[in-house]
């Protein structure tokens, strides 16, 4: 039998088109509806939910949060007086008012507009009686399968200090519009967690929470045990990756883990360990987590484009990073395409590259052996220091960034150009990224444009090559072959200039918005490329004349 639902604007208020619109949802979910209209008052409602028992009652009321609390508290008594505690009640209004409304313990399910999954998902669920806390899956794939067709929404936070970020981090889970809160830790925790003796204490809070203690991380996972219970994740840290893997999934059921091939060490500053060892490490961090099957994401691709390398260069080094977890024996692969970098990419070149990505690393995908999903981002150097500005750009890169079809969005707070990110930036930014999403489903298809297929060929073409010349002279699983493609060029990028890894002399050209290798001003392939290192007696890789072979040319 058809469950029933009535539902009215209470009190004064005659807007109609939420409640209305609820309704009608309800009806294609197969409930039996019946609309009482405007400016229903209490004594009517009361009479109606006597003479119809419905299974669910619907309100709506968006008017000042003051006289809406004084009406939701005059139902609140009636209803208990009448005895009329049967039905589930449900409530819909503006931010403000839904606030008052979450005061009374008589709503099941409170929408403030921006929840529109979850409301969904509540007539889904609401024959299984819904329960916040037992609904939102506390795994990354669940929580992906279980959004569809919505992108599910993670975030970067930390604040200078732990009390300011558990405080953070209850008012991001309360909001409910972010699924996956990735920890700012500072560079200290990151590097020296285990190692106090190297902590430096002028330099707590620098780049995130200071963490330095076990039980911090566990207060901070405590706070997200509410709203709509977001999973909590990582970075892998610079030193000791296997202790501190183990310790993130005791205390905050690290969600994945983001692990880079060449950087967070000495090359980038933002480690101590050498090269090569910081490699080997961060293959046996890998390694460790695809034995635990807590997924991995690469952070390789967007390190060498935020150095400016070429196009091909990048889109290589991402097919790199997937193919090293799935030899390693990742099951659940995460890949991050960080958009708008370099920042004067222009948007046609930016989607033809992650397009070359997703189509080359797609090919190694493995139902249930090597799953990939697709996460997006802005990339932060592209977000100007006028905050309106920067919200402009949040958008439009979200909406570019849908032509994908991710899985997962890493909301840049629109903030950060200017300060560490807020708990209101940080819901601000989803609501922004939120409302993009929402107006994204059915728009044209942006990659059948005939320039961008073009675009994305001659670059999938060219990262082909440089892939193929790599695989065929190493293993790509040994650190010391791995820090040769970096030492002898192969990989290079023109901000690693004076950098004792790396050569640095990578000339990179920009044309129309988009990357190219040069030699003196002149775009070169791939082909070309190699060969000049070549002709230089590359040391420490087993070169050969025939890995130049076809041209290839644009």
């Amino acid at each position: 039998m058809m469950k029933k639902i009535i539902g009215a604007s209470l009190g004064e208020d005659v807007h109609i088109q939420g409640i209305y619109n609820f309704l009608k949802l309800a009806e294609e979910k197969g409930y039996n509806t019946n609309f009482l209209g405007p400016a229903v008052n209490i004594d009517r409602l009361i009479d109606t939910i006597k003479e119809q028992n419905p299974d669910i009652v619907a309100l709506s009321y968006r008017l000042t949060p003051e006289t809406g609390d004084n009406l939701i508290k005059e139902l609140d008594k009636r209803i208990k007086q009448e005895g009329l505690t049967q039905p589930e009640y449900v409530f819909g209004g503006t931010e403000p008012v839904t606030q008052v409304a979450k005061k009374y313990n008589l709503f099941s399910f409170i929408s403030n507009g921006n929840n529109n999954k979850d409301l969904m998902d509540f007539l889904n669920n609401e024959k299984q009686s819904y329960n916040q806390s037992t609904h939102h899956p506390q795994d990354i794939v669940g929580r992906i399968e279980q959004k569809k067709p919505y992108p599910v929404l993670r975030t970067h936070f930390g604040q200078p200090t732990l009390e300011d970020t558990i405080k953070g981090v209850e008012k991001i889970a309360d909001s409910g519009v972010i699924d996956v809160i990735s920890l700012g830790i500072d560079q200290d925790a990151q590097a020296n967690f285990f190692h106090s003796e190297r902590q430096d204490p002028k330099r707590a809070g620098a780049g995130g929470v200071p963490i330095r203690k076990e039980s911090d991380l566990k207060k901070l996972y405590a706070a997200t045990r509410s709203g709509n219970f977001p999973l909590m994740r990582s970075y892998a840290g610079t030193d000791d990756l296997i202790r501190m893997a183990e310790m993130y999934a005791n205390t905050i059921n690290n969600s994945w883990a983001a692990i880079p091939i060449f950087w967070f060490n000495d090359m980038d500053g933002r480690g101590p360990q050498e090269l090569e060892h910081s490699i080997d490490q961060h293959l046996k961090a890998i390694e460790w987590h695809a034995f635990e099957d807590i997924p991995v994401e690469i952070l390789e691709a967007h390190h060498w484009g935020m150095r400016w390398a070429h196009d091909s260069l990048t889109v290589a080094s991402a097919y790199l990073g997937a193919k090293i977890a799935k030899e390693i024996g990742v099951d659940n692969y995460i890949h991050q395409y960080m958009f708008n970098v370099p920042s004067d990419t222009s948007f046609k070149n930016d989607l033809a590259k992650m397009l070359a990505v997703k189509e080359m690393i797609t090919e190694l995908e493995d139902k249930h052996i090597f799953d990939i999903y697709h996460q997006t981002r802005a990339g932060l150097a592209s977000f100007p220091n006028n905050m309106e500005a920067a919200r402009g750009q949040l958008a439009s890169s979200t909406l570019l960034q849908m032509q994908l079809n991710p899985d997962i969005i890493h909301v840049v707070n629109y903030s950060e150009p200017h300060h560490a990110a807020t708990a209101e930036d940080v819901i601000n930014s989803a609501y922004i990224t939120n409302q993009v999403i929402k107006n994204s489903f059915g728009m044209p298809d942006m990659a059948k444009d005939p320039e961008i297929v073009k675009r994305k060929e001659q670059i999938k073409k060219e990262a082909r090559y440089l892939v193929d010349f790599i695989e065929k002279n190493g293993n790509i699983l040994d650190p010391q072959y791995l820090t040769s493609i970096v030492k002898d060029g192969i990989f290079d990028a023109p901000m690693l200039k004076n950098n004792r890894y790396a050569q640095g002399n990578l000339e990179v050209v920009e044309k129309d918005g988009a990357y190219f290798p040069a030699k003196d001003g002149r775009i070169i392939s791939e082909k070309e490329r190699l060969n000049n290192i070549m002709n230089k007696k590359t040391k420490g890789l087993n070169l050969y004349a025939n890995s130049i072979s076809n041209s290839s040319k644009y």
